[in-house]
């Protein structure tokens, strides 16, 4: 019985009408032709109506039947399988994602900044007259400068730019945020911690005078110098 011959007996197994051999090899084919099951249970309700026609000396229980039965029992039992896999496999999905920050932050973040390995240059800076606090970690890139800033003592609610400020006086905006209305590192109810983010500069380290931060109106918060 080649492929095409099983797919087109499942009406005639259905009937019961297949000697024994072929019968079986369709049971084999059966257990993996999912096309064939959905055929077969969609035709068993006919065979057994037909089966009530033919009237006494049909089988009790049709072959049909039986097997339906016994491929539907060993579908729930690989369904729970499956599902017991993909639980396994969401449980190691959800523990890698957990996993990759915590790897990345010990990668990104010193024991005293957040450039790996600590940095090329730190410059810190508290403002006398806001009382802002900044730092910048600057590691030299091909591409530039990447700058990791640290920001504390910033009362919000505002939004700010850091602003690199080249040795000849040209400005280069480096990144900007929205500050919470408690601030970042105050003593405001409900503030956040220190503000740690990452960013760059298409400057080079040495052609870097300062890196201020101002509010998106114009006001100056902190001035970092080199």
């Amino acid at each position: 019985m080649n492929l095409r011959e099983q797919h087109r007996d499942v009406a005639a197994y259905a009937l019961g009408v297949l000697d024994p051999a072929d019968a079986f090899r369709f049971e084999e084919h059966l257990a993996d032709c999912g096309l064939c099951a959905l055929w077969l249970s969609d035709f068993a309700p006919v065979a057994s109506a037909l089966g009530d026609l033919a009237g006494p000396g049909r089988a009790d229980e049709p072959p049909a039947q039986r097997l339906l039965e016994r491929l539907l029992h060993e579908v729930a039992v690989r369904r729970r399988r499956a599902s017991r896999r993909r639980l396994r496999l969401v449980a190691a999905a959800a523990a890698l994602v957990v996993a990759l920050p915590a790897a990345a932050v010990s990668l990104s973040r010193g024991p005293d900044g957040p450039v790996t390995g600590g940095p090329d240059e730190r410059i810190t800076a508290t403002d006398g007259a806001t009382g802002v606090y900044g730092a910048v970690d600057l590691r030299s890139k091909g591409w530039g400068t990447a700058v990791a800033l640290r920001m504390a003592k910033l009362p919000g609610p505002r939004t700010c730019r850091l602003v690199a400020v080249a040795k000849d006086g040209r400005e280069y905006a480096v990144t900007s945020w929205s500050v919470p209305p408690a601030g970042y590192g105050t003593d405001a109810p409900g503030a956040e911690e220190e503000m740690d983010m990452e960013a760059g500069t298409a400057l080079q380290r040495e052609e870097i005078g300062r890196f201020e931060v101002r509010t998106d109106s114009g006001e100056h918060l902190v001035s970092l110098d080199r």
